[in-house]
């Protein structure tokens, strides 16, 4: 479908973010007019760093104003919706639930009850849950398929099980929307500066713009996607959505199916980036510390056989090739941010 998005209407929460920012590059590069909502002007972002601003129409507003919603969809002429927009630090959940939960639920529920209001030819809603939505499962029963019931326990973890079942519902009940709702593993790559997140804050601290505090003892294992695989994949999935109603309402898991060691992925990264005599140093002062992080899920891993087999799709940026491509990004944009 390579004239698909050519003067398409799309609408993009979360435009300022890591995945939206992402998202909304690769949109415009194939002809689409893309509409975002900011809260803030951030010009520090990949959105503003990549300049992608000068080329998206973007709102000020909030997510949970659902007048604001309603305005933006009918006089955009919105054909394409992703919902992006979302409070993704694990450790401010915790400590913030409920902004969090009005982020992550509120902003849901607001969001399709503004395309279910407005009746207008919405022609796909791509909708980001989690792998986190899953909850804690036993090793035995993984990798997380997309039957599992969502069981988690924690504020992050639940506010994306909340927001996936409320979309879920927008599917039915005579609502009937186009809805995709993606449960995506931890997703890397250039732009992603929640610096709170493993991969920026290792790269960063072995590029020596900071000080580097292991914050667990390492022995999490997750599963990871580069940014362009997920950017990739959202597109093919609103173009499917477009073509074929039976796809209203699915659930897709996307992932490497290939957990890594949190401890492993923590030193291949300074490997990468040091020396070798630095980073035999390094290797030998670093301390974990013996507990675990609170709120955080010990074992993740994902089955994309759904996906795989629907669209043909599956990862092609290895981890050290993604690794590489993020540092290279990491290092120009910590070298120049000072300029701009």
């Amino acid at each position: 479908m390579k004239k698909f998005w050519q003067k398409r209407k799309v609408f993009i929460s979360g435009i300022n973010g890591f995945v939206g920012a992402n998202l909304a590059k690769f949109l415009i590069a194939k002809g689409a007019s893309v509409f975002g909502l900011i809260r803030n002007n951030n010009p520090y972002s990949f959105l503003y760093f990549e300049k992608i601003n000068k080329k998206a129409t973007l709102i000020h507003g909030d997510i949970t104003d659902l007048n604001l919603l309603k305005r933006i969809l009918v006089e955009e002429k919105i054909e394409h919706v992703f919902h992006l927009a979302a409070q993704v630090e694990i450790g401010k959940a915790i400590e913030y639930p409920y902004l969090t939960w009005e982020s992550n639920i509120r902003g849901t529920y607001t969001l399709l009850e503004a395309v279910r209001e407005i009746k207008n030819d919405i022609q796909s809603i791509i909708i980001a849950s989690s792998d986190k939505a899953y909850g804690a499962y036993p090793i035995d029963q993984l990798p997380y398929r997309e039957s599992y019931p969502l069981i988690p326990d924690y504020p992050y973890d639940i506010s994306k099980a909340c927001g996936d079942l409320i979309a879920q519902s927008y599917c039915k009940n005579n609502v009937n929307l186009p809805i995709i709702i993606t449960r995506f593993a931890n997703i890397y790559g250039p732009g992603q500066l929640n610096f709170s997140a493993l991969i920026p804050d290792c790269i960063r601290s072995a590029l020596g713009f900071s000080k580097f505090i292991p914050r667990t003892n390492g022995n999490h294992f997750r599963d990871f996607l580069y940014i362009d695989d997920v950017v990739n994949l959202y597109i093919t999935l609103a173009e499917e959505l477009t073509e074929k109603e039976s796809l209203k309402g699915e659930i897709f898991n996307a992932g490497s199916n290939d957990p890594i060691n949190i401890k492993s992925l923590i030193m291949e990264i300074f490997r990468l980036v040091m020396n070798e005599e630095t980073y035999q140093n390094f290797k030998k002062k670093i301390k974990f510390p013996k507990s675990e992080s609170y709120g955080e899920i010990l074992y993740q891993q994902m089955d994309f056989k759904k996906i795989s087999k629907s669209f043909d799709w599956k990862p092609k940026t290895k981890i050290n090739v993604g690794l590489k491509l993020s540092i290279d990004w990491y290092r120009r944009y910590l070298e120049d941010k000072s300029n701009f």
